[in-house]
């Protein structure tokens, strides 16, 4: 057993030991620092997201609709890393622009952000901006954008896409609406919550104390009561304003303007009557 194990022993102890070619180190340093710099990178991308996550949440602290000029816009919506989705409202509000649609488009787009805001689904992939057209004329020129208003979504990743601006000469500004749109965009259902009106309770109440005024001053003369053609002209203005279009208008809710589907331009009033 001895002399036939000592050959294999002399072959093993003849063997020289292999050493990587010398050319092959500098690879390895190339590579380890390669590997460095991007974990490094990585690192620095989650940091930058971070921040900007934070920077949002504290402006969404104060205002559930936060204002954004050129830089602000091109940081936190243009430049990745993103992780949220970003609904902006391209509007001119400033009195110069007289554009009385802007505001009202605002006034629902502000019942629509605080609903969110103070739901308890609020979280931090979803926030609400505005671009007014006097802060940031360099957005619109970018986004080649000359109407307003116009709302769009900004997804998490890749740019806008057709369906992520909204069809308002369709469908109108109502937030009900927006909310829908903005469920079918990120997933993220908003119950809109509108704070009380009570103008109608108002106005009836004071409607009611001018009667009961009225009819406590004739109590001794109340034969107007029973007269027939005060009652066919009440009749007749209750009927006419229940036809009416404005009637029409608050039942069905139709946008201001819509696009002729033959040329597509804007028109204000249908070609078909009122009724269409």
């Amino acid at each position: 057993m001895g002399a036939r194990g000592a050959p294999s022993r002399r072959r093993q102890a003849g063997r020289r030991p292999r050493y990587l070619p010398t050319g092959s180190f500098p690879f390895l340093l190339l590579l380890l620092l390669l590997c460095i710099q991007l974990g490094g990178g990585q690192k620095k991308k989650e940091n930058l997201l971070t921040e900007k996550v934070e920077q949002l949440m504290e402006w969404s602290s104060r205002r559930s609709i936060f204002r954004m000029n050129g830089d602000k816009f091109r940081k936190f919506i243009k430049a990745p890393p993103r992780n949220y989705s970003m609904i902006v409202m391209f509007t001119a509000l400033q009195p110069q622009r007289q554009c009385s649609v802007c505001r009202q488009a605002n006034e629902e787009y502000q019942i629509l952000a605080n609903s969110w805001r103070y739901s308890s689904a609020f979280c931090n992939k979803l926030f609400f901006s505005m671009v007014d057209y006097d802060e940031g004329t360099d957005v619109f020129q970018q986004l080649n954008m000359n109407s307003a208003p116009t709302f769009m979504h900004f997804p998490p990743k890749g740019r806008p896409k057709r369906a992520d601006t909204f069809d308002l000469q369709r469908i109108g500004f109502a937030a009900e609406q927006l909310a829908k749109w903005i469920a079918d965009r990120t997933d993220v259902h908003i119950r809109v919550f509108r704070p009380p009106n009570y103008s109608g309770t108002i106005a009836l109440a004071l409607l009611v104390s001018l009667v009961g005024g009225l009819l406590y001053l004739r109590r001794n003369n109340l034969e107007f009561i029973y007269n027939k053609t005060g009652w066919a002209m009440v009749s007749l203005c209750i009927v006419f304003a229940m036809t009416s279009g404005q009637m029409w208008n608050h039942i069905r809710g139709p946008p201001y303007a819509h696009k002729n589907p033959h040329n597509g331009q804007v028109m204000l009033l249908s070609p078909w009557g009122w009724f269409f």
